[in-house]
């Protein structure tokens, strides 16, 4: 047992943080990035420095920290670029994306699997499949927009794959910089090829304003378009006392409600069933603040390099939330399960909505939910969580299409409405997610077995008793965003909206 325990601190990065890591209970190689990003934006602008060099620091910077977290288990990333990038630049314009998909994922696939059959479960201080799948979204990212901007016709496109296309293969070292940039190569966000050259080559800002000025049609950007650079300080402040706020709470707080506890042949035993709900619903509320810590200061490095600016807002100040990965206020208080998904790991949803679930021919939401499963890893505790939350993402549209509409005649019933469903979405969100943190086939069932598998009950039973039930409404205008789809493409609320995957973080 002994040699087990020993086991889960083997790596050959550097152990410099693991002390300070485990007493706070957050990975804190990211702080390092944050440093490097402010000295990348103040030393190293547009001003001071061409987009070659610009890039090549990125990149070397990346590596530097991957080494420093992973050793020589990093190799395996860079083998997954260069191999991939190679695929991108012989492989015919047609079948370029699928090449890419196969290959990113299929290499993916076989690192996770090592992970767990080699090193057991839950050794995350070997866990390069982290990184590994992040640079798998790049990856696919990039080579489906290659793909829509030279081997389809325009007519073919989506507005939104119009907008994203790429009409020429990178070179070798924007192809490396984008992939294995310092800014997100450990935890994310992944973002659009066009936009990260955009911000290397100092046009970011100001073609996100001459965009939102076309898009106000202003004709220009009350002058902003013509400033050289915006800071981000503000920004990064803010995101930088949430985060704050997160470690305080996980401190205080989560430490207190164990995950495991659900489990506990003891409590599962003897505790009353309403007991065993309530705990549930805590300790994966109180699991939060770790996942919000790691997005959000991933969201703030991005920002401190000036990477993320979105336009301005309907205040007249810089907005910082292209590329945010979650809206803590919307998740808290979301209403129903599309609301939730919608604005947790939001990158990871624009890039499973835009390389699968738009372009499936059929069982879209299945295979959407399979891929994300997919990319997460092959712990069996992810396959429960995703293929649970089908039949309740099925049962929850049923409902909101047959129910919801008999609840807005007054301000009071809507309010209760709300309420309701919101109690209903966050029970249903502790039910699917439980087995994504305990992993295991053996726990997880302990835990449906304690809950008497309830919530699958109820969502297929809503959903067969609700399948061929249909509220008469308006039919939304052709260029308006479908609202069936659960990873839409603009994800965030209305101040993180613009042009947009990663799970990477595992919770204890």
């Amino acid at each position: 047992m002994g040699d087990r325990v020993d086991a889960a601190f083997m790596t050959t990065g550097s152990k410099w943080l693991l002390p300070i890591s485990e007493f706070f209970g957050f990975p804190l190689d990211q702080v390092f990035a944050l440093g490097a990003a402010f000295w990348f934006r103040l030393y190293l602008g547009p001003l001071h420095a061409g987009p070659l060099v610009r890039h090549a620091v990125a990149t070397l910077f990346g590596m530097a920290f991957v080494i420093f977290c992973f050793g020589w288990y990093s190799v395996h990333i860079v083998i997954l670029v260069l191999l991939s990038y190679t695929v991108l630049i012989t492989a015919d314009i047609g079948n370029v994306h699928r090449y890419s998909m196969l290959l990113s994922m299929g290499y993916l696939t076989v690192c996770q699997i090592s992970r767990v059959f080699i090193f057991n479960y839950g050794i995350l201080s070997t866990d390069f499949s982290g990184p590994l799948m992040i640079v798998t979204q790049k990856i696919t990212t990039l080579a489906f927009q290659l793909h829509d901007g030279i081997g389809r016709k325009p007519e073919e496109l989506t507005l939104d794959q119009l907008r994203l296309a790429i009409n020429r293969r990178p070179s070798l070292a924007e192809y490396l910089s984008y992939n294995l940039n310092f800014l997100s190569v450990l935890v994310g966000p992944c973002s659009n090829y066009q936009d990260y050259v955009d911000f290397i080559d100092g046009r970011h800002i100001q073609r996100r304003l001459r965009k939102q000025a076309e898009d106000e049609g202003n004709g220009h950007a009350n002058g902003y378009d013509k400033t050289p650079d915006i800071s981000p300080l503000n920004a990064v402040c803010s995101k930088l006392l949430v985060c704050g706020g997160c470690m305080l709470f996980f401190l205080t707080v989560t430490r207190s409600l164990p995950i495991a506890r659900n489990v506990d042949p003891d409590f599962t035993g003897h505790a009353p069933f309403l007991t065993r709900l309530a705990y549930a619903f805590f300790s994966i509320q109180a699991a939060r603040p770790k996942f919000y810590f790691a997005w959000t200061l991933a969201d703030a490095i991005n920002n401190a390099a000036g990477y993320g600016f979105m336009g301005m807002d309907s205040n007249g100040k810089p907005s910082w939330d292209l590329i945010c990965n979650l809206n803590i206020w919307k998740i808290e208080t979301a209403t129903s399960f599309k609301t939730f998904i919608d604005n947790w790991n939001i990158q990871t949803g624009v890039w499973l909505k835009s390389v699968c679930y738009d372009r499936a021919p059929r069982h879209r939401m299945a295979l959407t939910f399979v891929l994300s499963a997919l990319w997460h890893g092959v712990y069996p505790g992810y396959y429960f969580t995703f293929i649970t939350a089908i039949p309740i993402t099925a049962a929850a549209r049923a409902l909101r299409r047959c129910v919801r509409h008999y609840f807005l005649c007054s301000r009071g019933v809507k309010l209760l409405y709300d309420i309701m469903t919101w109690a209903a979405t966050q029970l249903a969100i502790c039910y699917t997610v439980m087995p994504f943190l305990l992993l295991a086939v053996e726990p997880t069932m302990v835990y449906y077995r304690s809950m008497f598998f309830h919530v699958h009950l109820i969502s297929m039973l809503v959903a067969f008793v609700l399948h061929s039930k249909h509220t008469p409404a308006s039919k939304p205008p052709p260029s308006a965003p479908s609202s069936s789809s659960p990873f839409p493409l603009s994800t965030c609320p209305s101040q993180c909206q613009g042009t947009h995957s990663n799970n990477n973080v595992k919770a204890e």
